[in-house]
């Protein structure tokens, strides 16, 4: 019995175990593991860990695991990290039969010519109209024209989508006959195709069938108040619409130019099987099993999931679904988005120039004429690798003179340590916190900066990428994209708001500490709100305000006569809108910070100025203003380093606007991390300069206000 026993447990923690990760939620997520789950029962010898990861980390955490060998051996993702993936090794290719499965859908899968994974469900654009205000969907392109001045009259927006977005764009020039990459992988992203769609968008506009300045939850809101006659969208915006909206999802409109299809990008979940499967062949054998025919029909009826597999329509109750049928249609005119590792890099250039022929600021091909020069400039290869010993020898001699500089402190105050012990273990926790926090973190990044990142793997250039930058070897000087023209706006930026913020806070500190000021505890408590409100509320509530079509500033500015302005159009004002906003987050502060100093100013010494017959100016200037320095300086100090680096601000209101002019450092160095072809040792040369230039304002500030302040 006993042996029995032992030779179960054997048998059970020998059973190998297959991980799958995916991002579903939902009924996706519902239908997937029961989907799962009745495999794992029909297969011995096999245990299957499903792990649902959230879908914003779920690339990062994929990433980091799987070369550790704490990843799954199976996982089911978007299609357009495939060719980095395949370059690092993340994924593996295999064989499988794919004849019941949309070519398109297989060819998203494929990289170099060969399949790396099972397409399971796709998701593109479609036209999602309003079927009380349009019978019918417009066919064509000229159509959609036609119909615009009769909606326009009542008020309505013809068509709704985020026309600024190269996503969105991507159905007009795909539709034109434009493409990103050619076919040898070259990008071309003047192609004349491409330069014929940007026109398109701009007649588009012109003739207002398009909304202003077009963002997601104004698109949102078109449509549910019934002010947009259609929309470009997703399956995700359907659980968007509101109950009382009666709609239908159709096919776009074809060109009516050339007679071809609005194609929009095709993305592609697949089942990919890792680099670093301990059963790639029973990883394999599932992916096959969750792209057939009674897997595909049960995501689709339960799951709502519009499938790859073909088959799967011969159900009555899927073929008859009017949504998923639409998408299915839409299927047939749609282009894989590009899974090449370049890919990533044509976004901003992109978006780039459909917002410069938005603004009018250069014509079609001028503004893709630029993205191609940036998108040259940015996919450039690294620089040339470096011989790290001269760096390894700097670093051994800069840790062997911290560990003796520590020594050394230690030995000279050893006695006190020893008598105040206690004291120690109180600052202990703090100490490490900070350590691991920071310290390390900051270490690390600076490390990075000494690396050149490329298809997966770090190489190391030593000083390279601060030559790149301190030289401006990538963009002009005059550049609004290059460091210095960046730095010169960042230092603007932080003069005109610590300005702002000092200014307004200590005028509305000196008139709230007034016993003539009625209701002063009520007006504290509304004038400290701005504050406690968390900023990107706050930024997104003004960057809603300065809308040009539908924001309040402008409706104001209109009802005085004065004509509404497109606040992102121009430096100056984009300019102007980030620094109201920032102010208005800012200067609660330095009004709570006088205020507490004003306590510890006798009134008696502004009483004997004003008998002496000094003017409320010359009582402030020369009483007030010198006794509040000593609260004030550090917290200008503070203030400042605060506003050098408020990336929330710069990010949610003008978004950089107008080409990355607007942009400071900090949000400057993630672009170059996260949307310029991930160039994250690059990133952090910049974030490395960012911390000299504080460092050394911090030094100069401490020398100003006569004590530590950081």
């Amino acid at each position: 019995m006993l042996w029995a026993l032992l030779s179960a447990a054997t048998a059970i923690a020998e059973t190998p175990t297959l991980k799958i990760w995916h991002a579903y939620r939902g009924d996706e997520q519902a239908a997937l593991e029961k989907v799962i789950k009745a495999y794992d029962e029909s297969e011995d010898g096999i245990d299957i860990e499903i792990l649902a990861v959230p879908y914003d980390s779920f690339v990062s955490k994929l990433e980091a695991a799987a070369p550790r060998g704490n990843g799954p051996d199976l996982f089911i993702a978007a299609h357009e990290r495939i060719g980095a993936w395949s370059a690092s090794g993340l994924i593996q290719p295999f064989s499988a039969i794919t004849d019941d499965l949309h070519p398109a859908t297989v060819e998203a899968l494929s990289y170099d010519g060969q399949l790396f994974g099972m397409p399971m469900a796709y998701k593109c654009l479609a036209l999602i109209i309003n079927t009380d205000i349009l019978s019918e969907p417009p066919a064509t392109t000229d159509e959609l024209l036609d119909m615009t001045p009769t909606l326009l009259e009542k008020g309505i927006t013809p068509l709704a989508y985020q026309a600024t977005e190269p996503y969105y764009h991507a159905a007009w020039l795909h539709g034109f006959g434009g493409k990103l990459f050619d076919g040898s992988g070259k990008a071309v992203l003047n192609d004349p195709a491409n330069v014929e769609s940007l026109a398109f968008v701009q007649k588009l506009q012109d003739q207002k069938v398009v909304p202003e300045e077009p963002t997601s939850a104004l698109i949102s809101q078109l449509f549910n108040d019934g002010n947009a006659a259609a929309v470009i969208n997703g399956p995700w915006f359907l659980g968007e619409i509101n109950d009382n909206i009666n709609y239908e999802v159709h096919p776009l409109p074809r060109i009516s130019d050339n007679n071809q299809a609005a194609a929009p990008f095709l993305t592609v979940d697949g089942a990919m099987i890792s680099g670093y499967a301990t059963d790639p062949n029973a990883a394999a054998k599932l992916a096959q099993h969750l792209a057939s025919t009674k897997s595909a029909t049960r995501r689709a009826i339960e799951g709502k999931q519009s499938v790859a597999t073909l088959s799967a329509y011969d159900n009555p109750q899927i073929a008859n679904d009017p949504v998923i049928g639409a998408f299915r249609r839409q299927l047939d005119a749609t282009v894989p988005m590009p899974n090449r590792p370049e890919m990533s890099a044509t976004w901003e250039p992109m978006a780039r120039a459909v917002r410069r022929i938005s603004r009018k600021a250069l014509t079609p091909q001028a503004a893709l004429d630029q993205a191609q020069t940036e998108f040259d400039i940015v996919t450039r290869p690294p620089p040339p690798p470096a011989n790290p010993t001269i760096y390894i020898i700097l670093a051994l001699m800069g840790l062997l003179g911290l560990v003796g500089w520590l020594g050394l402190q230690i030995r000279n105050h050893f006695d006190g340590m020893k008598k105040h012990w206690s004291a120690y273990l109180y600052v202990a926790p703090a100490a490490i916190a900070m350590t691991a926090l920071t310290a390390i973190p900051f270490v690390v990044g600076a490390a990075v900066s000494l690396f050149a990142y490329r298809d997966g793997g770090f190489t190391f250039v030593g000083m390279a990428n601060f030559f790149d930058i301190i030289f401006a070897r990538d963009w002009p000087v005059t550049s609004s994209l290059s460091f210095y023209f960046t730095l010169g706006v960042t230092v603007l930026w932080t003069l005109s708001n610590v300005f702002l913020h000092v200014s307004i806070g200590v005028a509305l500190a000196m008139l709230l500490r007034e016993p003539w000021l009625k209701l002063r505890g009520i007006y504290r408590v509304l004038l400290i709100l701005p504050w406690a409100v968390p900023n990107y509320i706050t930024a997104l509530i003004w960057k809603g305000m300065f809308h040009r079509q539908f924001g309040a500033i402008n409706a104001l500015l209109e009802a005085v006569g004065i004509g509404g302005i497109s606040w992102f159009s121009q430096f100056s004002t984009a300019f102007a809108a980030n620094v109201v906003t920032n102010t208005w987050l800012g200067f609660p502060f330095m009004m709570v910070v006088t205020l507490g100093a004003l306590q510890s100013i006798p009134r008696d010494l502004e009483q004997a100025a004003s008998v002496d017959g000094a003017s409320g100016w010359q009582r402030f200037w020369h009483i007030t203003l010198p006794l509040l320095k000593p609260a004030l300086l550090p917290a200008v100090v503070l203030g400042s380093v605060w506003t050098f680096n408020m990336f929330n601000i710069i990010y949610l209101v003008s978004g950089g606007e107008p080409d990355s002019s607007t942009d400071i450092l900090i949000s400057d160095a993630y672009r170059w991390a996260f949307t310029r072809g991930n160039r994250y040792g690059y990133a952090s040369a910049y974030a490395v300069l960012i911390f000299v230039i504080l460092v050394l304002y911090g030094k100069i500030g401490n020398k100003i206000a006569g004590r530590k302040t950081i």
